[in-house]
This record gives C-alpha cells, sequence and structure tokens, in this order.
C-alpha cells in the first residue's frame, strides 16, 4: 500500500482536514500503548467523515478503521498497518432537539465525537433521566454506539431512539436506523462497515436533584472501586453467561482464584478491582495480552468458565491474540 499517496490525495481534496503520519496510538487509547499507524485523519465535521470514506476506499481499496476515544481499544506494540479515522473531538454536536411525537419523553442529538460524560451531563442540564450511568464511560457517543457501553445496570441501547452513519465505500447520503438492534455489548454496526456519524438518545422529564444525586452516587462508586489512577480499558472481560441459573461476574471469578495483583512485566491484574487489568507504568501491548491470556487460562482451569475479552484488539497483518 502506498501510504504517501493516499496521504497526498486525502490533503489534496480536503484541505482543512487533520492528518497525522505514523502516529502513535499510544497517544490515543487508554491503555497508553501501541505502536504507530501509517495514518490518522481527524474530521472536524460529517462532509470531511465522507470525503476521506470516499477517497479511501473508492480509488486506494483501504478499509478505514473508527474510533472514539480509544477507551476499549489494545493495539499491537508493533502498530497496525491501518488508516485510522478517529471522531473524538470533531463532530462534537450536542443538542435537545424539538418536541417530537414521543409524549412525556424529550430527545437529544448527540455527534459521534461527544464524550459520554458530556452528554450525561447535559441531559442533566436539560432535567432528563435515563443516562446517569453513563456519566463515569470514558467513551465517546461514536465508541459508546458501537459497543453498546454500559454500567450499573443501564446501557446506551435502551435508549437510543436512532442512529445516523455513512457507509464505506462512503455513499451520497446518511443512512438512518430507527430503533437499532443492541445486545449486551454488541450493536447491530459491528456487522456493518458504517461510520457512527451521531445518535438520537429518547429520554424522560427528570426531577435534576435526583438525576444528580443518582450520577454522584455512581461517581462515588467507581472511586472506591476501581482502579482509575492507572491506565486501563475499564472491564476487561464481558460478563460470563449464567451458570446452572445464576449470575456470573467476571471478577469475582477472578478474585475467586486468587489472581488480583498477578503481574506481567508492567501489566498487572489490579489489587482494587479484579474485573480490571492496569498498566502499573511501561506495560507493552504484549505484556497485557499474556496477562489475559493467563487470567483466562486459570479462570477456566478453575471453574470451567471462559472469560470473552471486552477490549478490541488491532495489530500488523498476521498478527493474532496470544491466547
Amino acid at each position: 500500500m502506498d501510504w504517501n499517496a493516499l496521504y497526498d490525495r486525502l490533503r489534496a481534496q480536503t484541505p482543512g482536514l487533520e492528518l497525522r503520519r505514523e502516529e502513535p496510538m499510544s497517544r490515543h487509547t487508554s491503555f497508553r500503548v501501541g505502536g504507530p499507524v501509517p495514518i490518522m485523519a481527524l474530521p472536524k465535521n460529517e462532509a470531511e467523515v465522507q470525503q476521506v470514506l470516499s477517497v479511501a476506499a473508492l480509488e486506494f481499496g483501504v478499509k478505514p478503521f473508527f474510533m472514539g476515544r480509544g477507551t476499549n481499544l489494545l493495539v499491537s506494540d508493533a502498530g497496525a498497518g491501518l488508516l485510522v479515522v478517529k471522531a473524538y473531538d470533531g463532530l462534537n454536536r450536542l443538542e435537545l432537539l424539538p418536541q417530537g411525537e414521543q409524549p412525556g419523553r424529550s430527545t437529544i442529538l448527540a455527534g459521534s465525537g461527544v464524550s459520554l460524560a458530556r452528554l450525561a451531563n447535559f441531559a442533566l442540564e436539560c432535567g432528563l433521566t435515563g443516562l446517569e450511568f453513563a456519566q463515569g464511560i470514558p467513551g465517546s457517543v461514536g465508541g459508546g454506539v458501537y459497543m453498546n457501553a454500559g454500567a450499573y445496570g443501564g446501557e446506551l441501547g435502551q435508549v437510543i431512539s436512532s442512529v445516523s452513519s455513512v457507509s464505506c465505500p462512503s455513499e451520497e447520503f446518511v443512512r438512518e436506523f430507527v430503533n437499532p438492534q443492541f445486545s449486551y455489548r454488541r450493536s447491530q454496526f459491528q456487522e456493518q462497515d458504517d461510520f457512527i456519524l451521531r445518535a438520537c438518545f429518547s429520554l424522560e422529564p427528570g426531577d435534576p436533584a435526583e438525576i444528580k444525586a443518582k450520577m454522584d452516587d455512581f461517581a462515588q462508586r467507581r472511586r472506591e472501586k476501581q482502579p482509575l489512577e492507572y491506565p486501563s480499558a475499564g472491564s476487561t472481560f464481558k460478563r460470563p453467561a449464567p451458570v446452572d441459573g445464576r449470575p456470573v461476574y467476571a471478577a469475582a471469578l477472578i478474585d475467586q482464584c486468587g489472581l488480583k495483583g498477578l503481574t506481567v512485566g508492567g501489566a498487572q491484574v489490579s489489587g482494587k478491582h479484579a474485573g480490571f487489568v492496569i498498566n502499573r507504568g511501561g506495560a507493552t501491548c504484549k505484556d497485557i495480552v499474556e496477562l489475559i491470556a493467563q487470567v483466562r487460562e486459570r479462570v477456566f482451569r478453575a471453574t470451567g468458565v471462559t472469560l470473552e475479552p471486552e477490549v478490541r484488539w488491532l495489530g500488523m497483518e498476521g498478527e493474532e491474540w496470544n491466547f
């Protein structure tokens, strides 16, 4: 792939587009690890997104990788041979729409680059309830929609009424998905080559004092129970399927197996919350992947439960998870 030619064409096609060459992904992931990508594009608006996708796919046959804040992403130390399109900091439209057809509900429109914390606080300002759980999730709207992000019993899919996206290769029109399909940590967009542009959230009116109290309670619980002082991707593993009809939790299984504090290089199973793999300093992607593999193997050997990582992985062609 002639990355120089693609870079030059993108620069000529969209002069105002922010482009970076050989950009270290460690600057863009919450784990703070990851080697470089040949090109990173940071579009500020929907028109720039469509231009990037059109040039990349139609002229060069390149399938871009879409990312938000990189809070659920683990990137190889060698980097990845990809054009990365990052929404965060751009596409930041956020507004309360005029009253729609649903009585007793209001709609907030949020661009894919808006942080979930900002979205939750905006809902509070509007006196709308339903997004309190999102205040402490460190991702963006685009990534949150893609992964159906959730916490404390809430998920974005529960309050999303529509999603607007553009397909790759880019078409001239924006695709609208009303009541898109979601399940636990999954959305239909994981099966589509779409860049999520924005989403609409259908929320009910609430007492601002009660909304704020609930958000403060969630924030306090996070500070007390989660290792927020270290780089991580949040919960490393998905919630396992119930066993004999009873709920099973990854952190409890890891703790039960005595794995808190287990360390590989600079990576460690948090002693504060066993569901978090953290970068204690100087961790490499290889350290983190090896630690995840050890945790999965030891939990399976002791309990028969296979833990499925929640984090997404990017690497060079031919590289695989070391599991």
